[in-house]
Formats: C-alpha cells, structure tokens, sequence
C-alpha cells in the first residue's frame, strides 16, 4: 500500500514536471510562430495547438521542420516531402485532436462508458477538423466558398482522421480502463493520457499524410508559395500555389486512380478496426 502510494506520487510528480515543459514548449512554439516564421496562420494555430498536447516533441519537430533558419530561407527550407507530410499531419492533428479533446472533456464529465466516448470523440474530431480546421480556416485559399472548401478538403480529412482515432483510441481506452485517476477530468493522469493519445494518434496519421501530400490530395506546409510543393520543385516567384486537392475533385487533375483512392480509403478503416479491435480486447469499452 505504501509503495503503490510513492509509486503514484512519483508519477504524478513526473506528470507535473511534463505539463511544465509543456507550457515552457508552447510559448516558445507561439512567440516564434507569431513574430518570426512566416508559415500560414492556420499553421501557426496548428503547432501552438499541438505542442500544448505533446509539449517538447512537438516544439522539436517545429524546429526541425518548419522553424526558418535564416531570413528568406522558409520556402527551401520546408520543401522536402517529409516536412511538407509533417506540416499536413499537424494541420489535421490540431484539429482532429481538439475536437477530441474536448468531446473527451464532456463526455467524461458526464459518465459516458468508453464506446460511447469513442463515438462522440470521432464525429467531434472529424467534425472540427472538417468544418473548421479545413474548410473554415482555408477557405480563402480554396475560391472564397466554405461549401465547396468543405467539398474538397472531406476526403483527405477522413483519410487522415481514421488513422488520428486509431492511434488515440488504442492508448485511451486501454490506459484508461486499467489505470486509477485516468477518467478523472481533474488528475493529472487524465491530461497524461490525452497527450500520449494525441502524440500516438500523430504517428500513426503520418504515413497517409505522405501519400496524401505526394499525390496532390492534401496541402503540405508552408507560405502560399510553396504550399503543397514537396520536393524541390520551383515556384513562381508572384505566384500563389494551392494543390491541386485543395483546388478540385476532379480526377483528370489527379495523380491517382480512384481505385487507389479507395485501396487507401480500405487501409484506413482497416487501421482504425484494428485499433479498436487491440482496445476492445486490452482494455474495456463498458468501462466509465
């Protein structure tokens, strides 16, 4: 009894020290986003958000991937692929995982038993990812119409959305049906697992996102000159870029077939099945 209360102490002490790094993390994320780097907005929105969930990870792979090294230099800088998949899969984590966030928030607060959170935590994410995340904060990019943002930015969202809530529903579900204090909106082991959550969920939605952003079907990150140009493909100097996903569904633009649309489409509901599946048999969905 009294190891497991030094043991519980000390993990929340742990816990304490992280949400520290965390805050200390996010206000460097926010000062060098705001005043600094000259990225989109909604970008800068998108690391603030996610370094409040992942703390020092995420201020590391904002200076490793999107920080500007030097004045002028953020175009070629960000260029590469895997930055570009890195600044789609940010973008989507922002979104999707606020709205998880909160649904996790209320739906907790409430009693919910884990099925049910699950299924409020999906339709909030996809939702606030979709409609504001997507569509709201681009629309002015994508022709000024929120209805056609909406048209054009569902599929890639959903995409990258099932593989986000495979990721998160594994750590939740099974941390939480074993561990005490965890479904406690108040105790730091509930925010605990929220953050581990969002960094797995991350992970796990980084893939698609690259085949996303390398096929078109998805914007990468960058300034507007370069967003959704992976490589080192030039830009126009006066020109503003939008990939082609962004710009329309029509197929003839596209650089894949709709059946390898839907081959991914497969693989992500298979994903996310099978996460669920690993979380029903480790841990409880009955569970409050």
């Amino acid at each position: 009894m009294v190891v497991a209360a030094i043991s519980a102490a000390a993990g929340n002490a742990l816990l304490y020290l992280w949400f520290a790094t965390v805050l200390v993390s996010a206000v460097y994320v926010a000062f060098d986003a705001f005043t600094k780097n000259p990225e989109l907005t909604v970008m800068k929105w998108g690391w603030v958000l996610v370094t409040l969930y992942i703390g020092p990870i995420g201020a590391s792979i904002y200076v490793l991937s999107c920080k500007e090294p030097a004045p002028g230099t953020h175009e070629r800088f960000v260029a590469p692929l895997w930055k570009q998949s890195l600044g789609s899969t940010i973008h989507c984590v922002a979104g999707d995982a606020t709205g998880i966030v909160v649904a996790t928030i209320i739906t907790t607060s409430i009693g919910l038993p884990m099925w049910g959170d699950t299924i409020v935590e999906y339709v909030a994410g996809f939702g606030f990812g979709l409609f504001v995340f997507q569509a709201l904060f681009m629309r002015d990019m994508l022709g000024g119409s929120y209805l056609a943002a909406v048209e054009s930015t569902v599929l890639p969202e959903w995409l990258s959305m099932n593989c986000v809530m495979a990721g998160m529903v594994v750590v939740m579900v099974i941390i939480r049906s074993h561990a005490q204090g965890t479904t406690d909106v108040g105790d730091v082991r509930f925010w605990g697992v929220l953050s581990l959550a969002v960094l797995v969920g991350l992970v796990v939605a980084y893939p698609v996102n690259v085949w996303l952003v390398k096929n078109e079907l998805k914007h990468g990150m960058g300034t507007v000159r370069v967003l959704g140009q992976g490589g080192e493909r030039p830009v126009e100097p006066d020109a503003t870029v939008v990939s082609a996903g962004h710009a329309t569904m029509d197929m003839s633009t596209r650089r894949v077939t709709r059946a390898q649309i839907n081959a991914v489409a497969v693989l992500t509901i298979v994903v996310l099945a099978a996460a669920a599946t690993l979380a029903a048999v480790l841990g409880d969905f009955s569970a409050k």
